[in-house]
């Protein structure tokens, strides 16, 4: 049975609560479910743009989240002034850009290596560990080690859209690509986390991935939802993690 831990991601309940601007759906509840439903953890990401978490749900969450409490987040003064004071147990360093739907990629850590390094050590002496979002790229997953960062979490987006493009000859390549920056990880010994456009149709794949410790999974679980509720999406998830 496998012992990789699912963080439920659940910015999208945010969203549907921010489309009409009141208070419900109540993401607290949502993180509440998650993990009754046997989730590890629960990540949000606090954007820029406040799309839909907002600095009030962080702060309730960091009293509620029972398992690992992730916070993904851009390398902006404003945000890393929000974590330093909420102080998740973990923070997940992403790229942002203001015009886009999702992530679109992985972290440039050669071009922000500096101040990568310099967050990385300032959220370690508050005891907070680091894990940086990355794409599956060997020169970044040593770059990412060189950082000081503890985990990273492979970008696994291109490989999910061509999972879904009718004849698309390029999904093994990017399941090599995803197993061989998670072989690099474990041979340098920096821990390995995966995520984004996951589901229960394109995840089995990447689960034999080297040293892969966790999953941070949160559209296609809130998507599912809708149809069979969100413990029992919750639970389908773990069942394909676990089987």
């Amino acid at each position: 049975m496998s012992d990789i831990k699912l963080c439920v991601n659940i910015d999208h309940v945010a969203t549907v609560r921010q489309a009409r601007g009141g208070i419900e759906p109540d993401p607290l509840q949502a993180a509440r479910i998650v993990e009754e439903s046997g989730a590890d953890g629960v990540t949000v990401h606090l954007r820029e743009d406040r799309r839909h978490i907002q600095d009030s749900d962080i702060i309730a969450l960091r009293d509620i989240v029972v398992g690992k409490f992730n916070l993904e987040m851009a390398l902006s003064d404003d945000i890393i002034s929000i974590a330093k004071r909420i102080l998740p147990d973990q923070i997940t360093l992403v790229p942002e850009k203001r015009e886009e739907l999702t992530t679109e990629g992985g972290l440039d850590v050669r071009g922000y290596f500096d101040r990568i390094r310099s967050v990385v050590e300032m959220f370690h002496e508050k005891k907070v560990i680091v894990s940086l979002f990355i794409e599956p790229d060997i020169e970044t997953v040593e770059l990412s080690k060189k950082s000081g960062a503890d985990y990273i979490e492979i970008h696994t987006g291109t490989y999910c859209n061509e999972f879904y493009r009718p004849g698309s000859r390029r999904v093994k390549d990017e399941i090599d690509r995803i197993y061989l920056a998670a072989e690099r990880a474990c041979a340098i010994g920096i821990g390995v986390n995966a995520g984004h456009g996951l589901d229960c149709k394109n995840l089995p794949a990447i689960l034999g991935a080297p040293g892969l410790e966790e999953l941070n999974i949160g559209f296609s679980i809130i998507a599912r939802s809708l149809f069979i509720g969100m413990p029992a999406a919750v639970k389908e998830m773990l069942r394909t993690i676990k089987r």
